[in-house]
């Protein structure tokens, strides 16, 4: 097995708790599970700059790799990581990112990477995350917020994706919120007619808000299917 760089079609779709699902459902199997949140904003936690996704990854996947290596980067501002490392003074590394990568995935079987907000969001400079999915080599799930607007959203992500040579392995939907109850239901037809990138799964967060991330990942998505993402060769 190898890995998955989980992306999502904007902020706030949920990629942290799909992520979180998977961990859980490879850790069951028995799996050494490696995650990576290589940038993460909006840290706050007293005086101290504290990654509660990156934190909630580590605990998902039971793995005893150190936060600093699984976010080598953490910022304040709930902004983009580009402009969060300006205010703070700093210059992201991809090199620092890559090498944290390579130390993690060189001790787990398989190994997640959760991207911050969408594919093009800018890590530094014009390097975005789309780069950093082409340098981790690593096939792509990309996380749709099933709302009005998925389609559109979902689409030019994946078209995003294929014209910069990304392998994306599938996406999954995953309902945050009550709202846009008609679009939620038509999504998942319409992609399938829209897209030859397959649907992982379909997880509804509003039937039950506090279900445990891996109950309702592996309750959406079959292992097999997960499987074969895992193991999607990059273009």
């Amino acid at each position: 097995m190898r890995g998955l760089f989980i992306t999502g079609t904007d902020t706030g779709v949920g990629k942290t708790f799909v992520a979180r699902g998977i961990a859980g459902m490879l850790q069951a199997r028995g799996l050494r599970v490696g995650v990576m949140k290589p940038v993460e904003t909006g840290c706050t936690n007293g005086d101290a700059l504290y990654p509660a996704d990156a934190a909630a990854l580590r605990a998902a996947a039971r793995t005893v790799a150190e936060l600093t290596t699984i976010c080598p980067y953490r910022f304040e501002p709930p902004v983009a990581p580009d402009v969060a490392a300006r205010r703070a003074g700093a210059r992201i590394d991809p090199a620092v990112i890559l090498d944290a990568f390579r130390t993690i995935d060189a001790s787990h079987d398989v190994t997640l990477v959760e991207g911050a907000g969408g594919l093009l969001v800018p890590i530094v400079d014009r390097y975005t995350m789309a780069d950093l999915a082409r340098d981790l080599a690593l096939p792509m799930l990309v996380v749709v917020d099933s709302k009005l607007g998925a389609i559109n959203h979902t689409l030019l992500t994946l078209e995003c994706a294929r014209g910069r040579g990304l392998t994306v392995a599938a996406y999954v939907l995953n309902r945050v919120s009550d709202a846009d109850a008609d679009a939620a239901t038509t999504n998942a037809e319409l992609l399938a007619r829209c897209t030859d990138v397959p649907c992982l799964g379909s997880v509804d967060r509003v039937v039950s808000p506090d279900v445990d991330p891996a109950e309702a990942v592996a309750a959406a998505v079959e292992w097999d299917a997960l499987r074969a993402c895992l193991n999607a060769a990059p273009d």
